[in-house]
């Protein structure tokens, strides 16, 4: 299968259950061998969107591509491609958990053993035993090798830690790690903060189904404040009068912290360093600060 550039392709996505809107003309465009974190509220469109992409759900306007092709339209032939991991894994309770992992493994393009017996080892999963008796965490641990031992090329993650202590994380962010140095792509929707921070390439922030933002993490980190303290040798003028200095608090006369816009970095150095600077410290926005931008904001 010939793959286009942009992997999963979504323009102006929209999905009503009745008269309720669960996306209004979502954008989202992944391209072929990154990472790309997908991030939102509950309720915000995720794993409507998710769904979509995956043909369970047919779209109500709007375009969507996965691979090129309609995933409502050419779902089988898609997934053949596709490895799925969802936040809340229910399977066949009958069954072991090695059994459940072969049967995903070869729907979605066969499994590769001896990355099987490298993943097992890795998240410490005995696949001897009956699904049913597996607890949150090592439902969680089957899908995710599944889908690791597979040969997909698409990787479809929504919120797949969930449940996972962090030794477990750290094992899964390997596995991200591996799957993008060997060209696959990955649409990672989580709630972890640091671990979008951590393994993602670019970002597309939803609410309400819509698209709030997108972008790298550097190109997004520029629309928020860096957090600055300082300490000088002579007295602080009122920083707060500069365009682009947001909560300013003074320690004392020579110290305070404050915000800072990207676009006021320079003005505010310069005035500081007249001023015969001691000791600064400036902190980049966090993606969880930019996060909370959007969805605790007052009147969002």
């Amino acid at each position: 299968m010939k793959q286009p550039q942009n992997i999963i392709e979504v323009t102006n996505l929209h999905k009503k259950f009745g008269t309720f809107s669960a996306l209004d003309g979502l954008d989202l465009s992944v391209v072929k061998g990154e990472v790309h974190g997908f991030l939102g509220p509950n309720g915000s469109g995720k794993s409507t969107t998710i769904r979509i992409l995956l043909g369970l759900l047919k779209k109500s306007e709007g375009n969507v591509t996965v691979l090129g092709q309609n995933p409502w339209d050419d779902a089988v032939k898609i997934h053949k491609d596709i490895a799925y991991v969802p936040g809340d894994v229910e399977l066949w309770p009958q069954l072991t958990g090695g059994e459940v992992i072969d049967i995903l493994g070869e729907l979605n393009g066969g499994l590769n053993e001896a990355k099987r017996k490298i993943l097992l080892e890795r998240f410490q999963l005995d696949p001897r035993k009956k699904f049913r008796t597996y607890s949150k965490g090592n439902r969680q641990k089957v899908a995710i090798v599944a889908a690791f031992s597979s040969n997909a090329e698409v990787y479809i993650l929504d919120e797949p830690t969930s449940g996972l202590d962090p030794l477990m994380e750290a094992a899964f962010q390997t596995c991200v790690e591996e799957v993008k140095e060997d060209g696959k792509t990955v649409l990672l929707s989580s709630h972890i903060l640091a671990e979008v921070e951590a393994l993602c390439d670019r970002v597309t922030i939803i609410k309400d189904g819509k698209t709030v933002e997108t972008g790298t993490l550097s190109e997004l980190q520029h629309l928020h404040h860096s957090a600055i303290t300082v300490q000088t040798k002579k007295q602080l003028p009122d920083l707060g009068k500069i365009k682009g200095v947001h909560n300013l608090k003074l320690i004392d006369k020579n110290s305070a912290t404050f915000e800072l816009e990207s676009a006021a970095f320079d003005e505010v150095m310069k005035k500081l360093s007249n001023l015969g600077i001691t000791k600064l410290t400036s902190h980049p926005p966090a993606l969880e600060e930019l996060f909370l931008r959007h969805y605790q904001a007052e009147g969002k």
